[in-house]
């Protein structure tokens, strides 16, 4: 019985040496390339808000694409001060912060005079203080949020943020789609 048992173990033993040794090899990671460092101002931000997604284009082409945080409420354009809607339309970037409470700030021209007469004759305030900005911060650098979590801005990771600050200058075209 003995002997049996260390025959079995042997076999076993033998088979899971041949099976690693014959096991085909694996291939190689390669590293993805970096991706090339962006240059020169882009002619428009696109934030396409059912995709979750902030485009970057310069004469029509797509130079880069990011994953975006929304309003907490983001189905529907922003109606007024604490719906967590992110508004849509078209906006342009009017100011730069790089000191604010998430990690830098763009800065775009919501409310429109549409958008603060609508309000008014409503009898409420429209909101404002919409940012295209990084995490809040508190939060860890290379940590995000989960979620839509914003008030109606439009978050980003650290490095993200970082990268199109870069790119974007004062005047820049915004355009908020569904």
């Amino acid at each position: 019985m003995r002997k049996r048992a260390r025959v079995w173990i042997l076999v076993l033993l033998c088979a899971a040496a041949a099976g690693l040794w014959l096991r085909p090899p694996t291939p190689e990671l390669v590293p993805e390339s970096p991706r090339p460092a962006l240059s020169g101002p882009v002619d428009l931000i696109l934030i396409e808000k059912s995709a979750r997604r902030l485009s970057l284009l310069r004469d029509g082409a797509v130079l880069r694409a990011y994953p975006v945080a929304l309003g907490f409420s983001p189905e529907g354009d922003k109606a007024r001060e604490g719906d967590g809607r992110t508004p849509e339309g078209r906006f342009t970037i009017d100011r730069r912060n790089a000191a604010s409470a998430y990690t830098l700030s763009l800065g775009i021209d919501y409310p429109r005079p549409e958008d603060r007469a609508r309000a008014r004759k409503a009898g409420y305030s429209p909101g404002g203080d919409i940012m295209i900005h990084g995490q809040p911060n508190a939060v860890p650098d290379g940590s995000m949020l989960p979620g839509d979590w914003t008030a109606g801005c439009i978050a980003l990771s650290n490095a993200e943020i970082r990268e199109i600050w870069q790119v974007v200058p004062i005047g820049t075209p915004v355009e908020i789609r569904p």
